[in-house]
């Protein structure tokens, strides 16, 4: 039988990777206490990334993930959170407006000036998560070679104070060949 913080890992992991609500994670947290960490931790690396059902063209979105720092670009390929991104923006979504996701520790073209970015895939978007996996973009920048261990566990990254800024067209380096500029 799952501990109690073995299933509150399962569902702040869950969360996470999109596959249940964000919304659990609060409950979560406050009903697994410090052991969430690394239960999480170990949830997260056995679980695949889940691939939307449905799968667009990427729409890209500038999110800030602390005040003053430089923009933070995000990939959003499930129409679900296409939309949900969409509402954000438009003020219609106010509860669930944080980005949470994944982070691969190495840099994209739609995402300059930083040398990691956050998984499609993995995305969603969250009113409240466990501490363990926030922090700034710059701090992550900083301790990237410590991200995926005790820092950011299970490479979720969900920076508390982070808010989508605005839906930007497709960054120019990451156009299909057909669309570059000669």
């Amino acid at each position: 039988m799952p501990t109690i913080a073995t299933r509150a890992a399962a569902l702040v992991t869950g969360a996470a990777l999109g596959i249940l609500p964000a919304t659990v994670t609060a409950g979560a947290a406050a009903a697994a206490g410090p052991r969430v960490c690394s239960k999480a931790a170990a949830v997260a690396q056995a679980l695949p990334v889940k691939a939307p059902a449905k799968r667009a063209a990427p729409v890209y979105f500038q999110m800030q993930a602390d005040p003053g720092e430089r923009p933070f670009v995000i990939a959003l390929t499930d129409p679900a959170k296409i939309e949900h991104a969409r509402r954000i923006l438009s003020g219609q979504e106010t509860a669930q407006i944080h980005v949470m996701g994944r982070i691969i520790k190495r840099p994209t073209p739609y995402n300059p000036g930083w040398n990691f970015h956050l998984h499609p895939d993995t995305i969603s978007f969250f009113h409240t998560a466990v501490e363990v996996c926030d922090a700034s973009a710059q701090y992550t920048e900083d301790h990237l070679d410590e991200a995926c261990g005790a820092f950011l566990p299970g490479c979720i990254w969900c920076p508390w104070s982070s808010r989508l800024v605005a839906e930007i067209p497709v960054p120019q380096r990451d156009q299909p060949p057909h669309h570059r500029a000669r």
